[in-house]
């Protein structure tokens, strides 16, 4: 997404939600400065491959897993959004690259960095104490604003972890792009809120789940990757939705 959009999409947020623009800045400037002295990727750096799995931490996420821990998962560039690394981990599979406000379990995402994962790291109002804590114990950085970006410090547009996770994808030139345990309904997991039980979504909660939502359709609409939907939650408008079982035989 362009950033003069996204930036109109942006301030629709702000309105939304009453998040204070200054806030975002701050905090994306305090991980541009950290960035600075530990040393950041850049776009170049992360390397994928045209087919693209983005995994959500929602409900469907799990059943995804066990199906797709029986396919040849090497033909994919894995992204997780945040929490859903605990998941991935659990059945045995290391992400490649991990999109994180750092407000999952973070021993699993620094455990997973550790083993090779590239870590996106998202700077905004409400994670400034995250961000000074644990980002100097990461490692292969690349760092992300959802306001003016910085030296150090990209917008690509996208708003929750998991649709940040689409928009990475698109800007690095996937192709194909499947969703899992991307739900948008009104539950959430333990693994999206460690420090909650699996249960129904929070007013807040649900209305992100919304704009993720949008986002990822308007992605659908508006560009020539192709997506696919392996979730079981609401389906997406203009995103087939598939079974992971014929994940491989569709994307050929």
């Amino acid at each position: 997404m362009e950033l003069t959009l996204w930036m109109q999409w942006y301030q629709h947020i702000l309105e939304d939600f009453g998040f204070v623009r200054e806030d975002d800045e701050r905090s994306a400037e305090i991980l541009n400065n950290i960035l600075d002295d530990i040393g950041a990727l850049t776009p170049q750096d992360i390397k994928i491959k045209d087919k693209v799995i983005v995994f959500g931490a929602g409900p469907s996420l799990k059943p995804n897993l066990d199906v797709l821990k029986r396919i040849n998962l090497d033909e994919f560039t894995l992204i997780a959004a945040d929490g859903a690394t605990t998941a991935l981990l659990e059945e045995g599979i290391s992400p490649d690259v991990i999109v994180t406000d750092l407000d999952g379990r973070i021993d699993d995402i620094i455990s997973a960095n550790q083993q090779g994962a590239l870590m996106v790291v998202h700077a905004h109002g409400n994670n400034l104490e995250q961000i000074e804590k644990y980002t100097q114990k990461l490692m292969n950085v690349l760092g992300t604003t959802q306001s003016v970006p910085l030296a150090s410090v990209y917008n690509f547009g996208g708003f929750t972890d998991g649709d940040r996770c689409v928009f990475l994808a698109m800007a690095l030139g996937a192709k194909v792009i499947i969703l899992s345990g991307m739900d948008f309904g009104k539950m959430v997991t333990h693994y999206s809120r460690p420090d909650q039980e699996d249960g129904p979504a929070d007013q807040i909660k649900q209305k992100k789940l919304k704009w993720a939502k949008k986002l990822v359709r308007w992605a659908a609409v508006n560009s020539e990757v192709k997506f696919l939907n392996i979730s079981q939650g609401e389906p997406v408008e203009c995103v087939e939705n598939i079974d992971p079982e014929l994940l491989e035989t569709i994307t050929g």
